[in-house]
């Protein structure tokens, strides 16, 4: 006689992964990148847009010589040449906690400065005006005023470039400036 061995049971099949369990995988990773993005962030802040040094100074001297049209000085004004300088930035974010005090090395602002003294206050007045309905007109924003004893700021709403046109009653000295805002500079660039 043979006897019929019992058979063993089956391995219980696979279960095949829920497509639940792959969407709280993926929901898992992506909350973890937005936190490392997050913190990221935090720290250091929002990034400085690059910039070309020599497309900005071109630009602040363009605009700085529109200024000079408007104010339309008497000739024979006694004024220096222009100064192009660049400024420190700083860091931006909870790291700026921690380089407090320190500029960064890639990131400048630039600044184009021009001066004219003996420039009578009736002439500095009227020259001013037509700077204000020039900018205003172009869209400028009208940030601050009195800055110097007959003086504003305007900003360029598109690209964060600020004018400052200044009379100063005890030299008769005009100071106009055109600042371009912070900027990320490209590595090996010297200024």
């Amino acid at each position: 006689m043979t006897s019929a061995q019992p058979s063993a049971p089956a391995a219980p099949a696979r279960p095949r992964p829920r497509p639940v369990y792959a969407a709280l995988v993926l929901g898992v990773a992506a909350l973890l990148l937005a936190t490392c993005w997050g913190a990221y962030r935090l720290w250091n802040g929002a990034p400085y847009p690059e910039v070309d040094p020599a497309i900005v100074a071109t630009r602040l001297a363009a605009e700085a010589e529109r200024v000079q049209e408007d104010l339309a000085l008497p000739a024979g004004a006694a004024s220096p040449s222009d100064r192009t300088e660049t400024g420190a930035c700083s860091y931006r974010g909870l790291r700026s906690v921690a380089h407090i005090d320190e500029a960064r090395a890639d990131v400048r602002t630039f600044i184009l400065a021009r001066q004219t003294t003996g420039v009578p206050q009736d002439t500095a007045r009227t020259g001013q005006e037509r700077v204000r309905a020039r900018l205003s007109q172009q869209g400028w924003k009208l940030i601050s005023e009195n800055i110097s004893d007959m003086g504003f700021r305007y900003e360029d709403r598109r690209t964060g470039d600020r004018v400052d046109v200044n009379w100063y009653a005890p030299t008769g000295t005009l100071a106009v400036s055109v600042h371009a805002p912070c900027g990320k500079i490209p590595d090996g660039y010297d200024l």
